[in-house]
């Protein structure tokens, strides 16, 4: 009910337009920053987009990318760290001035000191608007008018915060859980020595803005914007046709089938000039003889055109299809084997890659199978046509052949033409291909901003171009056709107005004439019929250019040469030494600026710090997305560049700050942790029950056999959280990797994931990314990060007693005490 009115008897589009939704995982689209902020209000200006970023905290890192509101943010914002793409995904919110403001978990993403900064824009623009807001991080919800706890699906408490606090109970509970206690116990500690030290501190949770830190917004690599994909250089015939070799005894089959075809027609003239020189004689008896004989010809050219019909068909056809698997397969091989910085590029997003797998491949039979076989068959058409034309009456068939380099000509004029729209049709698929299948796989969010019609112009007006170019060349193929059909008349037209002079001159029989004019009429259908099939060919050749082109590419990234895949079982001391790195779409912008960091076997290890400040950079190097521009990373004194990469990333196990799931069961999802066996169901239980699932999966209908749904859309954020923590326990893994492994997860649920964890670290190296500090108080080492560099290290206490900037960061996340 809103304002007592049935939300079901509202006009959808209305009602959304005046909700504004930021939800636990921001969905942004693979446009500029201004386009994604400007998505959320129709007309908004370029002030309005700013205002809304400053509002969300996001136009002072917006401000420092080379190409500013103009930036492209990469396919769903994977250029940007998960807290830039939070406070866009604000920014989008807050520009359509919504009555009701949704906050899901909407700082849940955001360092200590943007959240502070993004509460009080916040705080600020809820005024004068409804705002719900779905919290795990109770900091942000301290100031709501209202604040209702909900367990097992019912409301158990209900008030003001400090009205909550005074029941003592869940509320009471969960503030209490989220402490950081270390904190209160270092005051206490130190207040005989600074009576205002607590006040102190009090104003710091209030006020703080992080001034120590430089706030790094570099984290993530940008799209390479300004690199169009070209048109790749042709591909010859003959390497297509090598890409069908296994297939070879088909295709021979099936050229000898279209060569026996190709020979019919030319017969047919000849076996009809001779019938009718038959029915042209006097005697009855010879009429019925010869007709008779004749008669059983036809019947033995039928059967044999039949079989060779059938063979050719089939033969082709699973040669072709054959041919469309295999070049599928390689393709997709081709395309996870390259470096992820090969997918940064604006052209390699997955519906541009998509298309050209389900397009690129099938098309290639255009240049294959059949349509092979029909050219083949208008080969041996002209060539025995001429052959025989020549044979029975060469001056005949000379003036006859005067015909072929017209339709020769428009022949090239054609192929001419159609290639360049062969490109533009492929270049308008990709992209309409990508504003689909970015529109359709989120669709919850193109609803609630109330784009659907926004993204159909999008659709269209990429398909606009091509088709444009296509009505253009259409007339130029209705000519090129029109021509090759009708020169067949103008050639018959001759032959008879030729052959009648010769009959009269020379007293050539007249079935001589008709059966150069059919053999020689058969040739040119048969040209016409081959430019029929033209722009298919020429499409099947662009497309295996395309192919081609990607199969050749070779990684930026590979294993060493002469590295043989050996089982490597690392004691699990990881190292960065002397590390410095930018991304390969910005090298003009340093990320780590000489790293060092030592993590001995079995520690585990924090990495705190500001949105951007390379966190994540750190894991992408060790997992080798991505390489080093100088130092080294090293796993037990081995560079990660000296193994290869299956052997390295089988002794890491990731959890990332956004889960992805697969579109399979819980039990497969979680199997896939560890694919190089074939992992019993018990084990998979027992992984889930470390994460904290295992209750919830039964009490699902289908439990572990329940799909997921695309992207795990069946789950909440915490479910899928936990889901891809089960996943990443059950490979057993020498170094543990959590990035913001429980950032999604309720107070509780992360409470009991965290004791799940723990002892999921005893005797592994682990290393965690996190936010939310209550996380790793426990850690054996806390790095915190500025510049790229490590600003201090120690123990949670060692690191408050210093009262820097890690202290700074626990301030602001202490909670109300």
């Amino acid at each position: 009910m809103i304002d007592g009115n049935n939300v079901k008897e509202l006009n959808i589009s209305w009602l959304r337009k005046h909700i504004g939704v930021v939800g636990q995982e921001p969905v942004l689209f693979n446009t500029t920053i201004a386009e994604n902020i400007g998505y959320g209000a129709d007309g908004a200006t370029e002030s309005d987009i700013q205002e809304a970023a400053k509002e969300a905290n996001a136009h002072d890192f917006i401000s420092k990318l080379p190409q500013g509101y103009n930036t492209l943010v990469g396919e769903r914002g994977a250029q940007l760290s998960g807290g830039q793409k939070q406070r866009i995904a604000i920014a989008r919110a807050l520009v359509r001035k919504p009555v009701i403001l949704l906050l899901d978990e909407a700082t849940s993403a955001l360092d200590a000191t943007s959240e502070s900064k993004v509460q009080q824009a916040l705080d600020k623009v809820s005024k004068g608007r409804t705002t719900v807001i779905v919290a795990h991080r109770l900091s942000t919800i301290r100031t709501a008018d209202k604040i209702v706890v909900i367990s097992n699906g019912k409301v158990v408490e209900q008030g003001t915060h400090m009205d909550l606090l005074g029941l003592r109970g869940h509320y009471h509970a969960l503030v209490n859980a989220q402490q950081l206690n270390a904190i209160d116990e270092i005051e206490n500690k130190n207040e005989d020595k600074s009576e205002g030290k607590v006040q102190r501190l009090g104003r710091m949770t209030r006020t703080s803005t992080g001034s120590d830190f430089s706030i790094h917004e570099d984290e993530r690599p940008t799209v390479i914007e300004d690199i169009e994909e070209h048109q790749p250089p042709p591909v010859s015939m003959m390497r297509i046709l090598k890409k069908n070799m296994p297939e070879w005894p088909f295709i021979l089959i099936g050229s000898l089938g279209s060569i026996v075809m190709g020979f019919a027609m030319p017969i047919f003239g000849v076996l009809f000039g001779d019938i009718l020189g038959v029915m042209a004689r006097p005697d009855d008896q010879e009429v019925r003889d010869g007709t008779d004989e004749y008669s059983l010809y036809f019947v033995i050219a039928g059967v044999a055109v039949g079989i060779a019909t059938f063979l050719q068909i089939y033969t082709y056809g699973v040669a072709g299809e054959k041919l469309t698997m295999r070049l599928r397969g390689e393709l997709f091989e081709s395309m996870v084997q390259q470096e992820v910085a090969w997918f940064d590029k604006k052209s390699n997003n997955s519906g541009s890659l998509c298309a050209r797998l389900s397009g690129d491949a099938a098309s290639v039979q255009g240049a294959t199978g059949q349509r092979v076989g029909i050219v083949l068959q208008s080969i041996a058409t002209i060539g025995l046509g001429v052959a025989l034309a020549l044979y029975y009456e060469w001056r005949l068939g000379l003036v006859t052949l005067c015909f072929t380099p017209v339709i020769l000509v428009a022949q090239y004029l054609f192929l001419k033409s159609s290639r360049g729209e062969t490109f533009s049709n492929q270049q308008a698929l990709e992209k309409s291909s990508k504003i689909a299948v970015e529109a359709v796989g989120n669709i919850r969010t193109v609803a609630s901003l109330g784009r659907e019609q926004t993204f159909h112009e999008l659709y269209m007006l990429e398909l606009l171009p091509a088709h444009k170019v296509a009505l253009r060349n259409t007339h130029i193929r209705g000519l090129v056709f029109g021509l090759a059909r009708s020169i067949m008349f103008f050639a018959y037209s001759t032959t008879m107005y030729y052959g009648g002079q010769l009959m009269v001159e020379d007293g050539i029989p007249f079935e001589t004439i008709l059966k150069v004019g059919q053999t020689l009429m058969m040739g040119t259908m048969s040209i016409a019929n081959a430019i029929g099939f033209a722009p298919n060919f020429q499409k099947g050749i662009a497309a295996a250019s395309h192919i081609f082109h990607l199969l050749d590419r070779k990684p930026q990234i590979y294993d060493p040469p002469q590295v043989s895949e050996r089982n490597w079982t690392p004691e699990g001391n990881v190292k960065y030494q002397q590390v410095e790195f930018f991304y390969p779409s910005r090298p003009s912008i340093s990320v780590l600026q000489g790293l060092n960091v030592d993590v001995l076997d079995g520690q585990t290890v924090a990495l705190v710090g500001q949105s951007g400040c390379g966190k994540s950079t750190c894991i992408q190097l060790l997992e080798r997305f991505y390489d080093p521009v100088s130092g080294s990373v090293c796993i037990d004194e081995h560079d990660v560049s000296s193994v290869t990469m299956h052997s390295l990333r089988l002794q890491l196990g990731i959890v990332s700050q956004e889960p992805v799931l697969f579109d399979r069961t819980i039990a497969e999802n979680i199997a896939y942790g560890d694919i190089g066996r074939t992992v019993p169901m018990s084990e998979i239980i027992e992984a889930a029950k470390k994460a904290n699932i295992h209750n919830f999966i039964t009490t699902l209908p289908l439990g572990y056999d329940t799909r997921l749904g695309e992207k795990g859309t069946q789950l909440s954020g915490g479910q899928k959280q936990r889901v891809a923590i089960a996943r990443a326990l059950i490979r057993n893994p020498r170094v543990l990797l959590l990035d913001e492994a429980t950032s999604a997860l309720d107070t509780e649920s992360e409470k009991v994931v965290q004791e799940a964890l723990d002892k999921a670290k005893v005797g592994r190296t682990c290393i965690i990314i996190a936010h939310r500090l209550s996380t790793i108080q426990d850690a054996d080492v806390i790095f915190v990060m500025n510049h790229g560099q490590v600003a201090e290290m120690g123990t949670h206490s060692e690191l408050l007693s210093k009262h820097g900037l890690y202290y700074k960061l626990c301030s602001m996340q202490s909670g109300p005490r």
